[in-house]
């Protein structure tokens, strides 16, 4: 059994391919979502197909995968079974192995009320929404004739200067300066204001000093206001209050992004609860340096589930733990010893600033500008699942690097106020 099938519970799977068991996999939605692009779908560079194929489709030539939609919603550990909801149904499934690869959920540091007028950025359903909102606010912007409503419209409040949301501002000044302009009569997008924020008084503080300082030189180059030691104290519909070392301070800005902070999902607190295991303070467990839950070597736990070693939540962790559970999960089947533990290989970090315009750290080795915009493009098409999603990738790239054109600008009212219909739905599941 495995629960998920992001980057760890699809890996995991595709990796017991040749094994002589049966896998079944659990996901809340019909498709994997390569989730560090979903930025791009929020700023019209890419569609949400061609960053979420459907599970189906991938494991299709898998004879001994089947796929279920549903959100687990328990695990017993004593009967080894796994409930899981789907709309208007749930169900109960037996396992004899179980990787738990949930992945992890948007987190606002106890201030869940910000979600409302700040949406983070984990889904297909939130970046569709966001797409809405900052398109949107252009457009009504190009409404009033009030000049502080049309600067409310006009400012764009980026929460987290991590590599999402880094990529966010960068993306959202490119639309304001390159993309947008002349194609309005009564607003110059180019006066839009885009602000960074972060508590930490570093951008991209996992890639060190020198690439930290090379991102920041860029983002202010872009035209993008970047406020380091800043902490955000409330969030409204119209603006943001944030706490300096000046004191306390308040930004007009009607579209607000968080990026900042994530946490374990809520099946991790119940996978504790009913093991005994430990948590981290993110909702992350505390599993042995093989991935396994203590006292359940039957039950892994990997990717943004996982606390071993202050291992980073990133795709290559996710995938590595994947791959060392099905592993592990062939050795007992073969009758060979277990409990090797975890090493993960890091093979680096990226983000890219703006076009032409990335920062790569490979070990001791830095990359920015051109050569490490170069390779996040590799990469990226690397790991893009599926020759049809990596060519209409390039295709949309070349409209959007190369020419001024944003090929996904379609946003719908249903994507912008869905959201608390969505939440309505769910306080009715069983």
């Amino acid at each position: 059994m495995i629960v998920g099938a992001g980057f760890g519970g699809l890996f995991a799977t595709k990796a017991l391919k040749n094994a002589p068991v049966d896998v079944t996999l659990i996901n809340g939605t019909a498709y994997h979502l390569f989730q560090p692009l979903l930025y791009q779908v929020a700023t019209g560079i890419l569609s949400e197909g061609e960053i979420a194929p459907p599970i189906r489709e991938i494991l299709k030539r898998q004879d001994n995968a089947k796929v279920l939609l549903g959100t687990v919603t328990e695990i017993d550990p004593e009967a080894r079974t796994v409930t899981a909801v789907a709309p208007g149904t749930s169900y109960t499934v037996p396992y004899d192995s179980l990787i738990v690869a949930a992945g992890a959920s948007q987190s606002y540091f106890g201030n869940d009320a910000f979600a409302e007028h700040a949406p983070g950025m984990k889904s297909i359903d939130d970046a569709l929404e966001l797409r809405g909102r900052i398109f949107g606010a252009f457009e009504l912007a190009e409404l009033e004739t009030d000049p502080a409503a049309i600067e409310r419209w006009l400012t764009f409040v980026v929460v987290g200067a991590g590599p999402t949301g880094v990529e966010m501002a960068g993306q959202i000044a490119e639309l304001a300066h390159r993309h947008l302009p002349g194609q309005y009569r009564n607003i110059d997008p180019k006066h839009a204001r885009i602000i960074l924020i972060d508590a930490l008084d570093t951008v991209l503080s996992s890639f060190g000093d020198h690439l930290s300082t090379k991102a920041l030189r860029q983002l202010h180059t872009m035209g993008v206001e970047v406020e380091l030691g800043t902490k955000v104290v409330d969030v409204d519909e119209t603006g943001i209050e944030v706490e300096t070392r000046n004191g306390r301070q308040r930004i007009e800005s009607m579209t607000k992004i968080w990026a900042a902070g994530v946490a374990a999902p809520s099946l991790s607190t119940q996978l504790a609860k009913a093991t005994g295991a430990s948590t981290d303070r993110a909702g992350r467990l505390e599993v042995e340096p093989d991935c396994t839950v203590p006292g359940h070597p039957e039950i892994f736990a990997i990717g943004d589930m996982m606390s071993l070693n202050r291992l980073p939540g990133v795709a290559q962790v996710a995938i590595q733990s994947g791959r060392h559970a099905a592993g592990q999960i062939k050795k007992r089947l073969a009758g060979e010893a277990t409990g090797q533990p975890f090493k993960y290989f890091d093979k680096g970090s990226m983000a890219t600033i703006s076009r032409f315009s990335a920062v790569a750290s490979v070990g001791k080795l830095h990359f920015s500008g051109i050569v490490g915009w170069l390779m996040w493009l590799a990469v990226h098409l690397l790991y893009l699942v599926g020759f049809k999603n990596r060519v209409t990738a390039v295709l949309h790239w070349f409209v959007s690097f190369i020419g001024r054109g944003r090929s996904e600008r379609v946003a719908t009212f249903q994507q912008v106020f869905a959201r608390r219909a969505l939440q309505e739905y769910r306080q009715h599941l069983p």
